[in-house]
């Protein structure tokens, strides 16, 4: 890090020159790739945090709201956007916000969550809008969604149904409901609920994957447990090429299961491609470029195997899988091509292409060989240098939530690592870029 600045422009991290960004591109900054409260490399979560506060209320009502969504719905994230409705709910415009509360809320945990944020400054009154989101929420769900996630906290479901004088939709949602305030729910049959009340784990995952009763994202967050109580191998391979397509599974999902089984790479390997090969095409030639500098192997959350790099090199595996064309180059202090390959072989040549060193964008930019219909940047935007204007349509994906960043001007921006940034360039070849 540079230490011998001239004051008075915002700067990178790393010391290069930023753009003064406005309050609502400041805000997509730090919520798009927030995992809340989580530290980062160059920043800890709690200042992250406060800073979504400060910004909020210096945006427009309607701003904020749209972020909120886009948040869930395309970043996927869950948390950042329940501080945004939280802060929207005291911004000085006193927006109508019962609407998109309802929206973003999709897990029957949530409305328990939001409420224990609502009031982690202190217990206060509700604002009627919260009240009427609240309550549109809890009527997306039945009673296995609620006995599922009704779980022990300082907020519980039944403390919002209290708190919101929510109205059921019919008799049946009005008995579940009577049966979640009497704590009478039938348990879910989940794997969860089985294990937490003895039962065997081999015979549990065994008996949920041959009657089809385990989702795709718990299979695979659960191989280990699997594989160590002894289910059978081929039951285990079985259920994940054959809901490879269907599950909806984004390539750090089987970055995250290879490295908590190694021995099932191969398979994860092979269900990760089947999962991205009937995504839409993208025309022509890219270049995608991999930052793999020092702040990148920071981990997503303390409880993650990801790192910002895994994140960045499984946006680099879906980009490689729906190109017609593409060429993969690391940077660091220097920037390395990549060797064509595809899936887990492609993220282990971007983890092992160089050293993680410094920062040095803009003379990776410089050195890239060969002409392009694209160039597409993952980093977490933290360059030591400045970058040149892109020659072509270029794309700075950041997959951090720093304050400031150089991937504006002639580069168009992009926040966040979900599949909608390959959905993004791909609609922005349909209007000819």
């Amino acid at each position: 890090m540079k230490f011998n600045l001239s004051s008075g422009k915002p700067r990178t991290h790393e010391g290069a020159v930023a753009p003064a960004l406005a309050p609502a591109v400041q805000l997509a900054r730090s919520v798009m790739a927030c995992m809340l409260w989580e530290d980062t490399f160059y920043e800890d979560g709690v200042s992250i945090a406060e800073r979504i506060k400060e910004l909020t209320p210096l945006c427009a009502a309607e701003q904020v709201a749209e972020l909120a969504v886009k948040a869930r719905e395309e970043g996927k994230l869950r948390h950042a956007p329940l501080l945004l409705l939280r802060e929207l709910a005291r911004h000085p415009a006193r927006p109508k916000i019962a609407g998109t509360l309802a929206r973003i809320i999709q897990r029957a945990d949530e409305p328990a969550e939001f409420l224990a944020l609502y009031w982690s400054e202190g217990k206060q009154p509700l604002s009627r809008q919260v009240k009427l989101g609240l309550g549109k929420a809890m009527q997306k769900f039945d009673a296995y969604q609620l006995a599922k996630y009704d779980r022990p906290g300082a907020v519980r479901l039944r403390d919002v149904l209290f708190m919101v004088h929510a109205k059921p939709k019919n008799e049946e949602q009005a008995a579940s409901w009577k049966e979640l305030v009497a704590g009478t729910l039938s348990p879910p049959d989940t794997w969860e609920v089985a294990l937490s009340n003895g039962a065997d784990k081999r015979e549990t995952f065994t008996r949920l994957l041959r009657e089809k009763k385990l989702g795709y994202l718990a299979l695979l967050r659960n191989l280990r447990n699997m594989m160590e109580s002894g289910v059978a191998e081929n039951l285990i391979t079985d259920a994940l090429l054959q809901g490879a397509e269907r599950g909806q599974a984004l390539p750090f999902r089987f970055i995250a299961a290879a490295r908590a089984v190694p021995s099932l790479e191969p398979i994860l390997d092979e269900a990760m491609q089947q999962a991205t090969k009937n995504l839409e095409r993208l025309p022509g030639k890219t270049a995608v470029i991999v930052d793999v500098s020092g702040s990148m192997e920071v981990r997503l959350a303390k409880k993650s195997d990801l790192t910002r790099m895994d994140a960045a090199a499984a946006l680099a595996v879906l980009l490689v899988a729906v190109a017609e064309q593409s060429r993969v180059f690391t940077f660091s202090d220097k920037l390395v091509e990549v060797p064509s390959r595809q899936g887990m072989a492609l993220v282990d040549a971007i983890h092992f292409s160089q050293a993680h060193g410094i920062t040095l964008l803009g003379e990776a930019l410089a050195a890239l060989p060969g002409s392009y219909d694209r160039v597409v940047v993952v980093t977490d935007e933290q360059s030591a240098d400045a970058i040149p204007t892109p020659s072509g349509k270029g794309y700075m994906i950041n997959v951090a939530s720093y304050k400031n960043g150089i991937g504006y001007g002639q580069w168009t921006h992009v926040d966040g690592f979900s599949e909608s940034v390959a959905q993004y360039i791909q609609a922005q070849c349909c209007l000819n870029e």
